[in-house]
């Protein structure tokens, strides 16, 4: 007997930040807007709407690059408190839907709606409805995708922004899958896509027709990934109980990056994805910060250390301590930081 089809959404919230500057005020709806930190600051763009799209302008992009692409941009500091107080708002319809929510960060979930009856249990009705509620009650639009997986949900959710409604019924998961471009697959970055580009494969029928093997051989453990996600095998469940640890960024360099120097360079922009992160979940109390490298003989070694603040100083201090274990060229680098565990923060905010 087959097992039962799941249904998963997964859903976006469009330019969160700036969507609820935007309600707030009406008229900066239609003029370029960029939540984030000051130019003098050293700030980064946390999030930004469409108009200001159409310039370049992106998240965790350095403010001053920002305004340099548009000098008519209108920057507004961000308010985390009444972003957090509108995304429970939204998590609270999530949960009207279904028990089964999965928060990514405060503007994006994954829910599991394979066992609500109403709405005839239609999947597609359910994403509608989650559309027009968040915008009525909250005054913001989400965009919503709908599929037998998270993976292919979040890529559905992604397909037709802003405001978009994407649904791949199981019957059309092989096609859809079979004319993704593998830059779309989770996990696939800059890096990854340009090896898979050098071996000529651009799309998941492409990476289908290579070997396991030589796809292990390439890519390591994440060979696998790429196996089973180019035949849109993804059975991760939805984690109601998901409490977040940490947060990072990383990247894989194309050509390792040679020496010292050459790392703490890269540092630089890993810091301002970083803290573009950590603005987008809320600024979460921090526990301590890490770095991770590397080597180019695969080697690999993380340092942390609780008494530095996520900062470019400290992020430098780690990665020449870490640098010094192997004194040899660096393939992979990440900056992180630790989270508060959830207990310890309930436990702070308790009355003497």
């Amino acid at each position: 007997m087959p097992a039962p089809v799941r249904k998963i959404l997964h859903a976006d919230c469009d330019c969160f930040y700036a969507a609820v500057e935007m309600r707030d005020n009406p008229a900066l709806r239609d003029i370029p807007l960029a939540v984030g930190g000051a130019r003098e600051g050293r700030g980064v763009i946390t999030t930004c709407n469409y108009p200001a799209r159409k310039f370049g302008i992106h998240s965790a992009m350095p403010t001053a690059r920002a305004l340099r692409l548009c000098p008519e941009l209108t920057l507004v500091p961000p308010d985390f408190d009444k972003y957090r107080e509108v995304s429970r708002q939204i998590q609270a319809i999530f949960h009207e839907l279904t028990p089964l929510v999965e928060p990514l960060s405060l503007d994006e979930a994954y829910l599991d709606v394979s066992d609500v009856e109403g709405f005839k249990g239609s999947a597609t009705w359910m994403a509608r409805w989650l559309k027009e509620e968040c915008l009525a009650r909250t005054g913001i639009t989400v965009s919503v995708g709908a599929a037998p997986s998270k993976f292919l949900a979040k890529i559905a959710s992604d397909w037709d922004k802003p405001d978009g409604l994407t649904v791949i019924p199981p019957d059309q998961v092989e096609s859809f899958v079979l004319a993704l471009p593998v830059r779309k697959l989770h996990g696939v970055g800059p890096a990854t896509g340009a090896r898979l580009d050098a071996l000529g494969i651009t799309t998941c029928e492409e990476l289908r027709a290579q070997p396991i093997d030589k796809l292990l051989d390439e890519f390591g453990k994440f060979g696998r990934r790429l196996y089973e996600l180019a035949r849109g095998i993804d059975e991760r469940p939805v984690k109601v109980e998901r409490e977040r640890k940490s947060i990072s960024v990383e990247s894989t360099y194309g050509r390792d990056l040679p020496d010292l120097a050459a790392a703490q360079e890269a540092l630089v922009t890993l810091c301002e994805k970083l803290k573009a992160r950590i603005d987008r979940n809320g600024r979460p109390p921090l526990a301590g910060v890490f770095v991770k490298v590397r080597f180019d003989d695969f080697t690999t070694t993380t340092l942390e250390s609780k008494g530095l603040e996520p900062d470019l100083a400290s992020y430098r201090q780690l990665l020449d301590q870490a640098w010094q274990r192997a004194h040899r060229p660096v393939r992979l680098l990440g900056v992180g930081v630790r989270l508060v565990p959830q207990e310890a923060r309930q436990q702070l905010s308790l009355p003497f």
